[in-house]
């Protein structure tokens, strides 16, 4: 993978004590005449594909138990998959803590063209707060990373949830670090958003090609 995607270390943590998960929940919007199950299983590839070449992390997949077999159909050999009851941070972070790491990060599954800086830049925060998180543009969260165990304050979310509810949460909203914003296609408008002469999201950029 070019270095450009390849985000600089955040932390000195190893790689063994910081999990990036991609929930793969169903995509809220898929694009017309395009198979939702087809699209869904794209979008899933390029991001497995992202944060499998990603440095000094652990990458795994929260998926329901339903899905599983489409988890086992596009992981990396030896990436973690967690089937869980519900795709959420409670679920997802108490699966990291319970598994020894020391941080963990939760990724929208809809980001194709997600530049893996921008994972960096969500994760950095964590030396010094207890949670961080990147918005989507066009609202919800593009990700959400803790320290674990996670604050008792953090609501069981998802990714739809507006960030003021996780600031109006803490303690103090400083608690809570705002990294960047990032598009999903969660809708046509994300489609305009793409950036073609950004490096991988093979899968997606072909099925919108044809």
């Amino acid at each position: 993978m070019v270095d450009e995607r390849r985000p600089s270390s955040p932390t000195h943590l190893p790689a063994r004590d910081r999990l990036i998960v991609l929930c793969l929940a169903p995509p809220a919007w898929s694009p017309p005449g395009v198979d939702p199950h087809t699209w869904r299983f794209a979008l899933a590839e390029d991001a497995v594909d992202l944060l499998a070449t990603l440095a000094e992390v652990t990458p795994a997949v929260a998926v329901a138990p339903v899905d599983h077999a489409l988890a086992e159909a596009i992981v990396w050999p030896g990436m973690p998959v967690y089937p869980l009851p519900r795709l959420t941070s409670g679920t997802i972070f108490a699966a990291a803590a319970a598994d020894g790491y020391r941080q963990a990060a939760i990724i929208a599954p809809d980001a194709p063209d997600l530049p893996a800086m921008m994972i960096g830049k969500l994760l950095r925060p964590l030396s010094s707060r207890p949670l961080a998180v990147a918005p989507a543009v066009t609202g919800g969260l593009l990700g959400l990373a803790a320290t674990l165990p996670a604050p008792d304050w953090l609501p069981d979310v998802d990714l739809t949830v507006d960030p003021g509810v996780l600031r109006a949460a803490a303690p103090r909203p400083g608690l809570v670090a705002i990294s960047p914003a990032w598009h999903r296609l969660d809708g046509p408008d994300g489609l305009s958003r793409l950036d073609p002469g950004l490096e991988g999201w093979e899968a997606t950029r072909a099925l919108l090609q044809g």
